[in-house]
């Protein structure tokens, strides 16, 4: 291990290092030999959109109220499967239709409110009660797509949720009005952390015009996790976080965590190499063996996400399966691959990772073949045609690290069959509106990170309703994706969603390219850190040594 010397945290830079925007936020304390702080700093690529995990559907947030906050269930170490968190078990009706929690007991939140049967049952009914105006994708995203309807407003007969009773102190019930085999495993998501009725109901105004911003969201947030709120800077985006040692856990073994926003993988980099930070996500795979070579730890996540090519069917050609069929034979994964991923990156070959229950071995195949590609090109009469392709630019995501080379890479490989392609490039934050919220794109790079192990949550985000997106209304489609949702159990789920997949490749909405393997990297002081492939990384364990 390298000695670390007196490291300085002062790192407001705000400028262009390697062609690429720098941002650290301010963390005024230095570590060295004689300093009584121990602090963990960690990079991330954007700032968190609020501190109130229920309003929140991005991982950038979900990593910090993960120090914070703590769900009924949680993952293995590692790994995907549901585990215990602060329920200690769980029995699930005959029916499927109700779940007993037995929950930990002498639990508190971080304001002193007991974790309790009432404290459970108090947000499972603040998330059924939703007000309508924060009822949207961009709020309350995970809560209507899993549980399909809130108390009130346009989904309510949809609804799922059909109440929480509190049994005893440490027992309560929850109740469905139709099975739904992945609630367990959603319950891991972070958005249903376990939040302080105490601290909602004085700090929190769920009606607010802008629920981001509230006084809970932005200096309040309280649950139970090893770390405590210290502050926000919003300006900087740069997060302080302070041990809680009434934790019922492992107390954390730092004194504080620190949370910074640079976005380039190069100025996040550089930003380890000049020791303002302690590690970072998402390593640009061009920096993976230099660091390593330079003495720093890289440790990979297992892939748990997709990236592929999507078509928009509503623009032409795109609609004739012939054209989508010549795309996808004239894409060589392998060299895309190789141009823009991380080492040991495999192709993908249907839109779910191969960890993802439903995964089936016997899809429709698309083999790099150019010849065939011209060929039916030329049987569409597309032979020559111009194609807009759409990418996102100054972003990194575990399943694209690199959009513009991955871009190239497509491109150079679709010219070479005769398309002509004209190129939109975007900033993510009008990446994403453009390509999912209009028609106007075409074919386009995008992917996904599983939230939790769940077939529904690839299967169905992508493909389980009409969408601008991907231009096609296809009923029968829908209704088969949904009909395995219903279902008691995983085991009659999965021959259900082994078909979807086959019948998702016949129709080829999109091409899947691959799934990347997501890496980070740390000082070499640095231990204890647990990787998670559904990012479930809490930081109670980690040390920074001298």
């Amino acid at each position: 291990m390298a000695t670390a010397g007196v490291r300085s945290f002062r790192a407001c830079v705000a400028g262009i290092a390697a062609g690429s925007l720098v941002l650290v936020g301010c963390a005024d304390s230095e570590r060295g030999e004689g300093d009584d702080r121990n602090t963990f700093v960690f990079a991330g690529s954007e700032a968190p959109k609020t501190l109130d995990p229920f309003y929140a559907s991005d991982g950038e947030t979900f990593r910090v109220t993960r120090q914070l906050y703590e769900g009924l269930v949680g993952t293995n170490p590692g790994e995907v499967t549901p585990a215990p968190l602060l329920a200690e078990s769980w029995e699930q009706s005959e029916d499927g239709l109700s779940y007993e929690f037995e929950l930990k007991s002498g639990v508190t939140f971080h304001d002193g409110t007991p974790f309790d049967a009432e404290a459970v049952c108090a947000n499972f009914d603040r998330w059924y009660n939703t007000p309508e105006n924060q009822q949207t994708d961009d709020k309350a995203y995970y809560y209507g797509k899993l549980f399909r309807g809130f108390a009130t407003g346009p989904t309510a007969d949809a609804a799922i949720y059909g109440g929480c009773t509190a049994d005893a102190e440490t027992t309560a019930t929850v109740t469905l009005t139709s099975p739904f085999a992945g609630f367990i495993a959603a319950l891991s998501l972070p958005a249903f952390s376990m939040q302080s009725p105490t601290a909602l109901e004085e700090y929190q105004d769920d009606a607010a015009d802008n629920v981001l911003t509230t006084d809970y969201s932005t200096q309040h947030p309280t649950g139970t996790g090893p770390f405590q709120f210290g502050a926000w800077d919003q300006g900087s985006g740069e997060v302080r976080l302070e041990r809680y040692d009434d934790y019922w856990g492992d107390v954390a073994q730092v004194d504080e965590a620190i949370i910074v926003q640079i976005e380039s993988p190069r100025g996040r980099a550089d930003a380890l190499r000049n020791g303002e930070i302690d590690g970072f996500d998402l390593v640009g795979p061009a920096d993976v063996a230099p660091l390593q070579d330079d003495g720093y730890q890289i440790e990979n996540r297992d892939p748990f996400n997709i990236l592929y090519l999507g078509f928009n069917q509503a623009q032409e050609p795109f609609g004739d399966i012939r054209v989508r069929q010549a795309i996808a034979h004239a894409i060589d994964k392998e060299a895309v691959i190789a141009a823009s991923m991380p080492e040991g990156t495999l192709p993908a070959d249907q839109f779910v990772p191969e960890l993802v229950m439903g995964y089936a071995n016997d899809v429709t195949q698309y083999e790099y073949d150019p010849e065939l590609a011209e060929q039916l090109l030329a049987e569409a009469g597309a032979t020559g045609a111009t194609i807009t392709f759409n990418y996102p630019t100054n972003i990194s995501r575990p399943y694209m690290p690199q959009p513009e080379d991955t871009f190239n890479a497509i491109r150079s490989q679709l010219e070479a069959v005769g398309l002509v392609v004209e190129p939109v490039s975007n900033e993510w934050n009008d990446y994403i509106p453009q390509v999912q919220a209009t028609e106007d794109h075409g074919i386009h790079l995008l992917g996904w990170t599983g939230d939790y192990d769940d077939t529904d949550n690839f299967l169905g985000v992508f493909f389980g309703q009409q969408s601008q997106e991907f231009g096609f209304d296809d009923p029968a489609l829908f209704e088969e994706i949904a009909a395995p949702r219903s279902l008691p159990s995983p085991e009659e789920q999965e021959p259900l969603y082994q078909q979807v997949n086959r019948d998702v490749m016949d129709l080829l909405p999109g091409v899947p390219i691959a799934s990347p393997v997501p890496s980070l990297a740390f000082a070499p002081e640095v231990d204890g850190y647990q990787t998670s492939p559904v990012q479930d990384e809490v930081w109670n364990n980690v040390t920074v040594g001298e």
